[in-house]
């Protein structure tokens, strides 16, 4: 599987000159404040920017202006520009390397410099995408036509070429598609009328939604054509909550399915509204990481909220798992679920005297004497590794 490998933010909020690198399991840990959902949100901009939604992203966020650094590690105040370089790894070549540079222009933003290329042994990088400021070329694989050429159409300067050029070789199209697909999941919502509590229309749906919008429709869709991996949903279920029987989705109406918990001790099972933030966020992280169709980067934001300490033994496990089949950056707070990981899956933030914000992996630090005595979670709360209030 190829994968992302490391990533480099200039002029984003604390990531001023950040070089981060990437594995399989990134479980980003730090201080409030210190950048571990910047980190997330870089890669959100990256994806909408692949997809054509660069504009309406940047406005999600408030802006170019208001997202640059402001800091004293700033020789100038605040950036002047924001740029990223994000290196994609593919077994048996050289990688693929994406850099893209946005600069403020009026209260919006231009694009003052895109590329993708990729060494090839040559004196020159080969190139994909080569683009300065409204100036864009990208290369015509086409038999006769082979080499950079304009576009015949009418160009986008707010959007990239990423996102608009026409499909390249097979490497370069999936490092666009495998971008675009990266996906943000924030804090399940889980309130009174939450859309997972409720009852929902049945449609096929291999993921459960943002915020569990699809759910019922995604387990019940696994139980129907893939019963080993709905079996693995509620043995996962089973190992969390002893009590637990199993799901069933008894129809509402035509079309609309609901999802009741059978639990041993109960006759009569239990309806989704009447489940606990805690469990209801549990069964929604476990149909995630278990689905078939997650993205190339599945980006989840503190995971641990509202779930009991024993259940992050076993929701370590489910990202290690998952791991295997997306690539995984999460951002948290709790030790307790560090206590279950390795160094090697801890990526570690700390800040600088001027504000600036660094990555480094927690198997980098010299913290193995620590480790003799301490466990991981213990060696943070000591503030041995990344960053504290």
């Amino acid at each position: 599987m190829n994968f992302f490998k490391s990533l480099k933010v200039v002029g984003f909020r604390r990531l001023h000159s950040c070089p981060i690198g990437l594995r399989r399991l990134n479980v980003v840990i730090g201080a409030n404040g210190c950048g571990k959902t910047s980190l997330l949100d870089v890669f959100t901009l990256l994806a909408s920017s692949a997809g054509g939604q660069l504009a309406r992203s940047m406005s999600d966020m408030g802006g170019l202006d208001a997202n640059l650094s402001n800091l004293l590690a700033v020789p100038e105040g605040k950036s002047q520009e924001m740029a990223f370089d994000l290196e994609m790894e593919i077994p048996d070549h050289n990688p693929l390397i994406y850099r893209l540079n946005l600069a403020p222009i009026g209260v919006g933003y231009e694009i003052t410099d895109e590329m993708l290329e990729q060494d090839q042994g040559k004196a020159s990088p080969f190139k994909h995408i080569d683009a300065h400021r409204g100036r864009v070329r990208y290369f015509n694989p086409q038999p006769g036509k082979q080499g950079l050429v304009k576009p015949t159409w009418d160009y986008n300067e707010k959007e990239t070429a990423l996102s608009q050029v026409p499909r390249m070789f097979r490497e370069s199209e999936d490092f666009r598609m495998r971008l675009a697909s990266s996906t943000h999941y924030h804090v399940l919502d889980v309130g009174r009328r939450a859309p997972v509590r409720l009852p929902q229309q049945m449609k096929d749906a291999r993921l459960p939604g943002h915020d569990g919008e699809d759910l019922v429709s995604c387990l019940f869709t696994l139980r129907e054509t893939d019963p080993d991996r709905f079996s693995a949903i509620e043995a996962s279920l089973q190992a969390g909550f002893p009590g637990f029987e199993r799901l069933n989705f008894p129809p509402v109406a035509t079309g609309i399915l609901a999802m009741t918990w059978k639990e041993k001790s109960s006759k009569t099972p239990f309806a989704m509204h009447q489940l606990s933030e805690g469990t209801l966020r549990f069964l929604w992280l476990t149909t995630l990481l278990h689905s078939p169709a997650l993205p190339a980067v599945t980006m989840i934001d503190e995971p641990e909220v509202s779930l009991h300490p024993e259940l992050l033994s076993l929701l370590a496990d489910l990202l290690r798992e998952a791991a295997q089949r997306t690539q995984i950056i999460v951002a948290t707070h709790a030790d307790r679920l560090v206590r279950f990981l390795t160094p090697p899956e801890v990526l570690v933030v700390n800040l600088g005297e001027k504000g600036e914000a660094s990555f480094q992996w927690a198997d980098e630090l010299d913290i193995d004497a620590w480790l003799d005595e301490y466990t991981l979670d213990e060696a943070w709360r000591m503030g041995r590794i990344g960053a504290r209030p």
